[in-house]
């Protein structure tokens, strides 16, 4: 789960971590009183949405007087911003953050993820701030200090000051700095976070380390247990397909294809995406329906991949072990039956009951192409699609 860069700022001040002072507002009218309030004489506009790249799609402007301030937040405000990271739509706007401009000596990134191959929550930290730390990566890989954590342990003073001074930071920092990482870290473990990122973390002119942005991504999975971050929830920002699906425990990733995919299983649901591939074809998404099968969560599935717009033909492949694959194929009908489904469909079973499953369909008044092998339902599919 995303939140905006607002939340993250509110949680980092929680956490000991110094940030801009800022003003949030959804209606251009309230810019000149933020700006008042906030004081000095300059300030910075940005657009509230769950998409990195922001300043390179016109989201975060400088402003010089309150005059262009209050014309940065009307050409934000209502619209949707595009960029890098987004789909071709963008993303709505609905708050902007009006920010008091720093005076910035020094550019750092600093993040914190979990990297499956190590097993460990690793902290990247660059002199390169403000730049793209994938760009990074790619054309300066030696300046990105990686340090794993101890899962055992904890993060120690030790550590921070380590990745200071490899920072190259003058001592009179490394207190703040410390405090910076260690709130981090803090924010990290505490509510399950799969990323933090700050970039730029900010030195000023006075000495001082100030997070001037903020991204947090935490693991949907330990959302029950972390009731505090889940209503920071913006569904606004949300895929609306993905977002219903996700209230059917459907585990659903809208993609830009024309084969929809329901698959039991996210192994499965991948191999199956690839075959389609392999044979010409493209899924229009992900969607994996789960182990414990039923009508009602398939009647849900098609649905929603019979609403996308560039779907012409949908593959149902499911391995039939909770459930045996004659209910599921009972369940099948009672779904396209329900949901009025219009689109071509081929359903591929193979497990317990597999052929009793397959006669069942066989047997039914709808229009569905049944087959046991993969490949062969692969193919189909991409054929009926074209």
């Amino acid at each position: 789960m995303h939140i905006h860069e607002y939340q993250a700022k509110a949680l980092f001040k929680q956490n000991g971590i110094k940030v801009p002072d800022l003003e949030v507002i959804s209606n251009s009218n309230e810019t000149r009183s933020a700006c008042k309030k906030l004081g000095g004489n300059v300030w910075v506009v940005k657009a509230q949405v769950h998409a990195g790249g922001r300043g390179k799609g016109g989201g975060v402007i400088v402003c010089n007087n309150i005059e262009d301030a209050e014309k940065a937040s009307q050409k934000l405000l209502g619209k949707k911003l595009v960029t890098p990271q987004t789909d071709e739509d963008g993303q709505p706007i609905n708050q902007v953050i009006i920010e008091a401009g720093q005076d910035i000596f020094k550019e750092l990134y600093l993040g914190l993820l979990v990297d499956r191959s190590t097993e460990r929550i690793v902290i990247l930290a660059s002199t390169e701030g403000g730049m793209d730390i994938e760009q990074v990566a790619s054309e300066s890989p030696k300046k990105i200090i990686k340090h794993a954590i101890d899962p055992l342990g904890s993060l120690s003073t030790k550590e921070c000051q380590n990745i200071a001074k490899k920072l190259n930071l003058d001592s009179v920092l490394l207190e703040q700095f410390t405090k910076t990482l260690i709130g981090l870290y803090s924010i990290f473990t505490n509510y399950d976070g799969n990323l933090i990122e700050i970039n730029p973390l900010i030195i000023t002119k006075q000495n001082e380390i100030i997070a001037l942005d903020g991204k947090i991504d935490f693991d949907d999975n330990a959302l029950y247990r972390n009731e505090d971050i889940l209503e920071l929830r913006d569904f606004e920002q949300e895929d609306e397909k993905e977002r219903i699906a996700s209230e059917y425990q459907l585990n659903y990733i809208s993609l830009d294809g024309t084969v929809g995919c329901m698959v039991n299983g996210a192994g499965l649901a991948m191999a199956t995406m690839d075959l389609i591939e392999y044979h010409g074809g493209s899924p229009a998404n992900f969607l994996d329906v789960g182990g414990g099968t039923t009508a009602e969560r398939v009647a849900k599935a098609f649905e929603i991949i019979q609403s996308g717009q560039n779907v012409k033909a949908i593959l149902v492949n499911i391995f039939g072990g909770i459930v045996h694959c004659d209910l599921i194929a009972e369940g099948i009908l009672q779904a396209i039956e329900k949901v009025g489904l219009t689109l071509p469909i081929v359903v591929r079973l193979e497990g317990t009951n597999a052929p009793k499953g397959l006669k069942i369909l066989n047997d039914s008044d709808f229009n569905i192409m049944t087959e046991a092998d993969l490949t062969q339902a692969a193919k189909q599919v991409v054929e009926m699609a074209k």
